[in-house]
């Protein structure tokens, strides 16, 4: 009797849960996004989307990355009543769909709505790429389309990951996907002890994946990899990992990541994790590793060095959506891949995770070089176009490292309110500055969003200046940051490697970079 009783008391308990779970079923309501584009048709889109439990909604075969997915502007999901947040994007260029949603059983809900363009950057000649990009090579077309990106290198080898280990290569490496949107899916990274190397336009992956943490020296793949493919794009992911100086001072490197994955949409990484580390006191809170990268990169420009600026998200590995953080290059008349390349290399850029910064110095581009006259020198105007939709309050032009102007955004005309609802206010602004000079240098223009959880820019690539016959300016503190930089990684590395021949051959490399330093702080023209 006691075994019927149970047996029917779980019979029941288990028709009990079967009704539950087909209420649960019901409970289910249907939310169709229909998202369209200025001209009413859809537009390919990144959608935010939480639900009351703050997860976020992942439809089935859209890519998903983090805490969003991407799709072409129409779809239906079927998700649990309750309420919902929400933001929709497509790219810095157009508006934001925010805000939230009560979704009712029994009822099927339509969250629409118009992405806006705000800016149209290629009508003046300006195409976005994003270089550091670890998302699937299947899902690269939809990705660029839905965050309006024109270039993606795929790092599709990154250290013991290797993509084509047991595999044949493609024979076509480089994919353009229409008229303006390109990828390659060779791009790779060597990310270990001294730091990340970003490689790009290389055949095959290098030889990485029996390399420890510091053998052999980063600047051994870097050396190895120029010799065998003379065009071959190193950049340094981020200025602040401890091989900075030895890259700076071997020539190695062609860009330098100032928008980097530590930069995320909705948070800092506010360590440098395992490079050299700020001064908290001085660089405090979530922006200070964004303020400790321009730092060091600033000091790379005054000691003379003349490398472009650019960004990466490592969407796929950091929470960062595809094209988050973004370099514009300046490309005359029609867009092709080389170009795109050849006018970073020219330094004709700007690089942003939020504002859209254009500025030409007299008429000329970023990485022109001024030619002024002796000590009278002559002064450079500035005009500046900014539009973003995070607030900005101001613009700062910055010359040899230091702030020497800093212009108010005007209320009024120039400061756009709220677009509609559900839309975000933005700030545009045409402004003019001027530049006094009269000695060899650099300066550039920037723009520091007022979002208080994360480090959001926009910053121009250098203007250069020579004065008459003078040298290259050369600050001496500048070579001192580098040369103490260096004499304590040295130290770092004499206590962590064991005595032998490895040791001596990565130490070999860095005694000859104290070398460089030495002799660069013999030429310093400036204190």
């Amino acid at each position: 009797m006691l075994l019927k009783t149970g047996a029917g008391f779980g019979l029941a308990i288990f028709f009990c849960l079967c009704g539950l779970w087909a209420a649960g079923a019901q409970q289910k309501v249907e939310l169709r996004l229909k998202i369209d584009g200025a001209d009413g048709k859809p537009v390919p889109c990144r959608v935010h989307l939480a639900g009351p439990d703050s997860k976020p909604v992942r439809p089935p075969g859209q890519p998903f990355w983090h805490d969003h997915f991407v799709c072409d502007g129409r779809l239906a999901v079927s998700v649990a009543p309750g309420r919902y947040g929400y933001a929709i994007e497509h790219g810095p260029e157009h508006g934001r769909l925010a805000g939230s949603l009560d979704l009712k059983a029994g009822q099927d809900h339509t969250l629409g709505g118009r992405l806006e363009r705000i800016a149209d950057l290629k009508q003046g000649g300006w195409w976005s790429g994003d270089l550091h990009v670890h998302r699937p090579i299947a899902d690269i077309r939809r990705l660029m389309e839905a965050e309006d990106l024109h270039v993606a290198p795929v790092i599709t080898w990154w250290n013991q990951n290797d993509l084509w280990a047991g595999r044949d290569r493609p024979r076509q490496l480089l994919e353009q996907l229409d008229d303006h949107r390109f990828f390659h899916v060779m791009a790779g990274e060597d990310e270990r002890g001294g730091g990340a190397l970003l490689y790009f336009h290389l055949d095959e992956p290098l030889e990485i994946a029996k390399a420890s943490r510091e053998v052999p020296s980063s600047l051994a793949f870097a050396r190895a990899a120029r010799a065998k493919t003379p065009g071959v794009w190193i950049e340094a992911e981020k200025p602040f990992w401890w091989d900075f100086p030895l890259w700076l001072a071997a020539g190695v490197i062609d860009s330098v990541g100032i928008a980097n994955n530590h930069m995320c949409r909705s948070s800092m990484m506010a360590n440098e994790a395992w490079g050299r580390p700020r001064d908290e006191k001085r660089l405090s809170g979530p922006l200070g590793n964004g303020r400790w990268t321009q730092e060091i990169y600033y000091h790379a420009l005054d000691c003379g060095f003349r490398l472009p600026p650019s960004a990466g998200s490592a969407s796929g590995v950091l929470p960062n959506p595809l094209g988050y953080n973004r370099v514009y290059v300046h490309v005359a008349g029609e867009l092709s891949y080389a170009k795109w390349w050849a006018g970073l290399k020219a330094g004709q850029c700007f690089v942003t995770n939020g504002p859209l910064l254009i500025c030409r110095a007299d008429g000329k581009l970023p990485g022109h070089v001024f030619r002024v006259p002796g000590p009278q020198g002559s002064t450079i105007k500035l005009d500046i176009e900014l539009t973003s939709l995070d607030p900005v309050k101001q613009i700062e032009v910055i010359q040899n490292g230091t702030v020497v102007q800093t212009v108010g955004i005007p209320p009024g005309g120039t400061r756009e309110g709220a677009l509609s609802p559900g839309r975000q206010p933005r700030d545009r602004a045409r402004l003019s500055a001027t530049v006094s000079a009269r000695e060899g240098g650099w300066f550039l223009v920037r723009a520091v969003a007022d979002v208080p959880y994360t480090f959001r820019f926009a910053s121009t690539g250098p203007f250069y200046v020579e004065a008459g016959e003078a040298p290259r300016r050369v600050s001496r503190a500048s070579v001192r940051f580098f040369q103490e930089w260096t004499a304590e990684r040295i130290q770092r590395l004499e206590h962590d490697l064991p005595a032998g021949r490895d040791r001596d051959e990565v130490l070999r490399f860095h005694d000859d970079a104290r070398k460089f330093w030495d002799e660069l702080a013999a030429k310093a023209t400036v204190d």
